[in-house]
């Protein structure tokens, strides 16, 4: 995964918990904006939450900002 990629989702993990608290849920569609302006960026973040670590579709925030960081 591009740091870039890392950088966004640690950013948007933050963002969500500090909104609504350790206990909340997201998908790797919240990383994207709800049109596909970037289909190799999306694919990538897909691929990595389903493919290489086999998440179910909704994720505590924390879980993923760890798995991102120890990647």
């Amino acid at each position: 995964m591009t740091d870039a990629l890392k950088e966004k989702m640690i950013r948007i993990c933050d963002k969500k918990i500090a909104q609504k608290g350790d206990n909340v849920g997201l998908s790797f569609y919240a990383f994207f904006k709800n049109k596909n302006d970037n289909p190799k960026l999306l694919m990538e973040a897909a691929k990595w939450w389903i493919k290489t670590h086999e998440l179910d579709h909704f994720e505590k925030a924390i879980k993923i900002k760890k798995l991102v960081k120890d990647s």
